[in-house]
């Protein structure tokens, strides 16, 4: 029995199957025809794809959110000295530290978000060549036998 055949045995036929038996097939693809359940187009695609950009996203608001934080000390400077004896002096200090330490952790976190998210990217990208590479010699059901894409 060749390897076709064991596969078809455990798995049913590549074209969907006849009516009298089960079949296999990935739940996101339709089959060939374009009827029956799923809706993919067939084909994985993933690199460019969300994970590079929620990486992008994520860094360009570490960025933003690090502009933002070294932009507060100089926009509260003189403000002890213009408002001595004010107890909002005081308050507005305080005020001032913890949007410091609140932004500081938000640009940790987007570093820390931007670094994995560009990890699960490169592990998905790398997956996907594999795969695709693994199916290169797999013809398609609308394929004549022996011929190569």
């Amino acid at each position: 029995m060749s390897y076709p055949e064991r596969w078809q045995e455990l798995f049913g036929p590549i074209d969907g199957g006849a009516a009298d038996g089960p079949s296999m097939r990935l739940a996101s693809t339709a089959p060939a025809s374009g009827g029956g359940p799923g809706g993919g187009t067939g084909t994985l695609k993933h690199h460019g794809g969300p994970w590079t950009s929620a990486s992008g996203t994520a860094g360009d608001l570490r960025t933003s959110t690090e502009t933002s934080r070294a932009a507060l000390g100089p926009g509260h400077e003189g403000i002890a000295a213009g408002a001595a004896g004010l107890g909002s002096v005081v308050a507005l200090k305080g005020v001032l530290t913890s949007w410091e330490d609140r932004l500081r952790a938000v640009r940790d976190e987007c570093d820390r978000l931007g670094g994995a998210l560009l990890a699960v990217a490169k592990e998905m990208g790398e997956t996907e060549i594999g795969v695709e590479k693994s199916f290169g010699s797999v013809g398609t059901a609308g394929e004549k036998a022996g011929a190569r894409r």
